[in-house]
């Protein structure tokens, strides 16, 4: 074969290479629309990860959990959550990440778009987290049309200019993203045991008792109207189950404080109904009132109850795990130890 004919023959296989390899621009739209959608599943893996309780007492509100129980299943969807996330933003887009990947995208609209059809309908939602976790409080049309646009646009771009050569499962990468799916899961498993309370909840230090809200217009609630004495001086405010016998347990010491006039004034914040007030008090006589709070306003306060925090002036400025601590009933005229 002559000179000629090899580079008539390199040219059209240059040609016809380029005929089957994607435009440029499909592949940067392409890999900016997976890296996107991988970032948003891996900050909606995250926010739920902190609070798997709550993620799991949610898959459970949803119905979802008839084959394994509720706690397996919210570890078993974070793991995949973040495995997916992980190789998409490292810039795997093989149909065994994408499909997958728009499972899950059409499986969380149905879940939003059901709570907003819902909502429509004047039936209450079932009460959960979200898929942003307790960290972000959105009505049911906000979350449906804010996870129509942030999950489904960048899945479709993700479809754009894929690779057709190469591995078909990149050794490296995969293995990053499978570290990653274990890794999501150990770390919720024991997330409850840690101290993430101000991290993983919308209670912590600075926060404004007045922004502590749950209902949408014409029906929103705040804390400092369920219990507006939160809004002068300074006050010790436990959040509590009353039908928590650990709780009943403590009334006594807790009097035995609530009667200190030097101490902070104390207030229980429960999600109990008037009932379960009226049986509490009848029971266990407390010394300090108790103030009926929507469950939907108390649930992104706490991973697990009792909860306390000290206010001054209708501001948040510290936190504790369980009852408030010998010392913080000590504190009332100087700041948080």
């Amino acid at each position: 074969m002559n000179a000629s004919a090899v580079t008539t023959s390199a040219r059209a296989s240059e040609q016809a290479g380029d005929a089957v390899r994607p435009a440029a621009w499909k592949r940067r739209l392409g890999t900016a629309g997976g890296v996107f959608l991988g970032l948003v599943l891996l900050v909606a893996a995250w926010a739920k990860a902190l609070d798997p309780v709550a993620f799991a007492e949610q898959i459970h509100a949803e119905g979802l959990d008839g084959l394994l129980g509720a706690g397996a299943l919210a570890l078993l969807a974070l793991a995949l959550e973040v495995g997916l996330g992980l190789a998409l933003v490292l810039g795997v887009r093989r149909l065994w990440v994408l499909v997958p990947a728009a499972i899950l995208v059409a499986f969380f609209l149905f879940l939003t778009g059901r709570a907003y059809w819902r909502d429509l309908q004047g039936l209450a939602p079932a009460e959960g987290c979200g898929c942003f976790g307790n960290l972000v409080q959105r009505t049911p049309a906000e979350a449906f049309w804010q996870d129509l646009l942030l999950l489904v646009t960048p899945l479709a771009l993700a479809f754009l200019g894929r690779e057709r050569g190469g591995r078909r499962v990149p050794p490296l990468r995969t293995a990053v993203a499978g570290f990653g799916a274990v890794a999501v899961a150990l770390f919720a498993w024991r997330a409850p045991e840690l101290p993430l309370d101000d991290l993983a909840t919308r209670l912590k230090p600075g926060v404004r008792v007045g922004a502590i809200c749950a209902g949408e217009e014409g029906e929103r609630v705040c804390l400092d109207t369920v219990a507006p004495e939160l809004a002068d001086g300074e006050h010790l405010v436990v959040l509590a189950d009353l039908a928590d016998p650990a709780f009943g347990a403590a009334v006594e010491e807790l009097n035995a404080a609530a009667r200190d006039p030097g101490a902070p004034g104390l207030v229980v914040v429960a999600p109990a109904t008037a009932e379960g007030h009226n049986a509490f008090y009848w029971r266990f006589g407390p010394a300090f009132p108790i103030r009926e709070a929507p469950a939907g306003m108390l649930r992104p306060l706490y991973r697990r109850l009792p909860r306390s925090f000290r206010v001054r002036e209708g501001e948040v400025i510290e936190t504790y795990p369980g009852l408030p601590p010998r010392g913080a009933w000590a504190q009332a005229d100087g700041g948080p130890s």
